[in-house]
C-alpha cells in the first residue's frame, strides 16, 4: 500500500510538472486524478476478415454506435448507442467509470497542440515536450476496462502548413504501442483527401486506421476514402448537420441553420448512406454532438437543447441504432416564416416596425405543444475548429404573443443584424427548434 501510494505520488507530480512547463495553461480542476482500477484493461484490436476490417472487442466483433460528449450517458447507453469520444482527458477517470456502469465505452482524445493556435512543430523540444505529457496521460489511463481507443488530436490539418505533425503523431503513435499494446491508436481528420492520405501514408506508420471528420459530405464518405488513396480501415468520429460553412448564408453572410426536422432527415439519409453501406472499411462512428454548445447559435451542432430537451434527431438516432422508434415522439417543425418569408429570403426588416411570425409544427402523438420565441443578436463571436464561442445577447421585449404558433415581432431600433428563434415543447421533454437571420436596415 505505501509503494503504491509513492507510486500516485510522483505520478501526479510528474505530471504536474509537466504540464506547468507545457505552453497551454490549465486550472487544477482540469488536471487528471490517477484513480487505480480493480479491473484488467479489456483488449483491443484490429482484424481484417475477406478484405473486410472489423474492430475486436474481447475477442468479439465491435462495431461503434457512438456519440462525441461527455454528458447525458445513461440516456446514450438506453438509446442504443455503445461508446462516447472525447477530444481531451480532462475527466477521464470519471468517464471511464461512469462507462464502465453503463456499459459504454471510450475512445479517449489525446490533445495535441494545433499550429493554427500558435504550436510551432518545427520546434524539437516543444513536441519532445508533448509527447512526455502525453505519455503521462496515457499511463494514467490505458488499464480502464472502458477504454476502446486513443485518438491523437483533433483536426490537425485544419489550416495547417507544417507537414511535421504528422511525424509528432507518429511519435505518439509509437509511444502509445510501446506502453499499452492493448489499444488501437488513430488520429482525427477534418475531411480527407489525396494530400493528407500521402503524408500521413508516409509519415504515420504507427497509426491503426485513420478517423474523419464530416458534415454534408458524409454521404459520399467512402467514396473520398477510396478516392484518397486510403486503403486501409477508417473511423467517422464526427458528423452531423450541415454544416455552417456548407450550406446557404444571407446576403450580410449569416448562416441559416437546417430546422430540427430537417436536421433529422440529413443525419438518417446521410447515415444510411454511408456508415451502413460501407461494410468493408468503415469501423462506425460518433454522431456529434451529444450534448449542446454555443457554435455559430445555441441550437446547431446539439443533439440536446440548453436545457436538456431532445430534438426529432434524437428519434432517428435511437432508430438508426436500434430498429426501433422511441415511444414517444419529438415535434416536426415543418416551417418557420417571419414577414411571410423564410431564412433564405433575406429578410430585410424596418426598425421599429411590427411584423408577423408563424411556425408549423405538429406532434406525432398529439402531444400538446408549448413556444418560446426568442430573439438574439446575430453571432460575431466566430470561431473555427469547434473552439468555444461566447452565446450572443438576448434581446427581451420584441414578441408579443410568446406563447402561440402565430406572434408578432416588434423590430429593434438598433440598425444591424439578428435572429429569431422558436423552440415548440411537447411536454415529454421533446422539442423543435428552427431560427431565422434577419437585417435590420431604414
Amino acid at each position: 500500500m505505501k509503494n503504491l501510494f509513492t507510486k500516485t505520488l510522483l505520478i501526479n507530480f510528474t505530471l504536474a510538472l509537466i504540464w506547468g512547463c507545457s505552453q497551454h495553461t490549465s486550472s487544477s480542476k482540469n488536471t487528471p486524478q490517477l484513480q487505480v482500477s480493480d479491473n484488467s484493461p479489456v483488449k483491443v484490436s484490429l482484424h481484417k476478415t475477406d478484405n473486410q476490417y472489423h474492430l475486436y472487442r474481447a475477442g468479439k466483433p465491435y462495431f461503434i454506435k457512438g456519440a462525441g460528449g461527455g454528458r447525458y450517458l445513461d440516456r446514450l447507453a438506453a438509446y442504443g448507442g455503445n461508446s462516447v469520444r472525447t477530444w481531451s482527458t480532462r475527466n477521464g477517470d470519471q468517464l471511464l467509470n461512469e462507462a464502465q456502469k453503463l456499459g459504454l465505452t471510450v475512445t479517449m482524445g489525446l490533445d495535441v497542440a494545433r499550429e493554427r493556435h500558435g504550436f510551432d512543430y518545427n520546434d524539437p523540444a516543444a513536441v519532445a515536450q508533448q509527447v512526455a505529457k502525453l505519455r503521462t496521460e496515457v499511463m494514467l489511463y490505458k488499464d480502464y476496462p472502458a477504454l476502446l481507443v486513443w485518438g491523437i488530436g483533433n483536426e490537425l490539418n485544419l489550416n495547417y502548413t507544417n507537414p511535421k505533425v504528422w511525424d509528432a503523431v507518429n511519435d505518439v503513435a509509437k509511444m502509445i504501442h510501446e506502453v499499452d499494446p492493448n489499444h488501437p491508436v488513430t488520429t482525427m481528420l477534418a475531411g480527407i483527401n489525396k494530400k493528407e492520405v500521402d503524408y500521413i501514408k508516409a509519415r504515420c506508420p504507427d497509426l491503426d486506421f485513420l478517423s474523419v471528420q464530416t458534415y454534408g459530405g458524409l454521404a459520399t464518405l467512402p467514396k473520398q476514402i477510396r478516392e484518397s488513396g486510403w486503403s486501409g480501415a477508417y473511423l467517422v468520429t464526427e458528423w452531423g448537420p450541415t454544416g455552417h460553412w456548407e450550406g446557404p448564408q444571407t446576403a450580410w453572410k449569416a448562416s441559416i441553420e437546417e430546422t430540427s426536422s430537417a436536421k433529422a432527415k440529413v443525419y438518417k439519409s446521410r447515415y444510411e448512406a454511408s456508415i451502413l453501406q460501407d461494410k468493408e472499411k468503415c469501423l462506425g462512428s460518433y454522431v456529434f454532438l451529444w450534448g449542446q454548445k454555443q457554435e455559430r447559435t445555441p441550437t446547431w451542432y446539439g443533439l440536446f437543447s440548453e436545457n436538456g430537451e431532445e430534438s426529432e434527431v434524437m428519434d432517428v438516432m435511437q432508430y438508426l441504432w436500434t430498429g426501433s422508434w422511441p415511444q414517444n415522439r419529438a415535434p416536426h417543425l415543418t416551417t418557420l416564416s417571419l414577414n411571410n418569408k423564410t431564412a433564405v429570403n433575406n429578410i430585410y426588416l424596418q426598425p421599429n416596425t411590427t411584423y408577423p411570425v408563424k411556425v408549423i409544427v405538429s406532434d406525432p402523438d398529439g402531444d400538446k405543444l408549448t413556444y418560446r420565441w426568442e430573439v438574439l443578436l446575430e453571432s460575431t463571436d466566430l470561431k473555427e475548429g469547434g473552439d468555444a464561442e461566447s452565446r450572443p445577447a438576448p434581446v427581451p421585449g420584441l414578441i408579443s404573443g410568446n406563447a402561440a404558433p402565430e406572434v408578432t415581432l416588434k423590430v429593434p431600433a438598433k440598425e444591424g443584424a439578428y435572429r429569431l428563434f422558436i423552440y415548440a415543447y411537447d411536454g415529454h421533454n421533446n422539442v423543435a427548434t428552427a431560427n431565422t437571420p434577419f437585417f435590420v436596415r431604414r
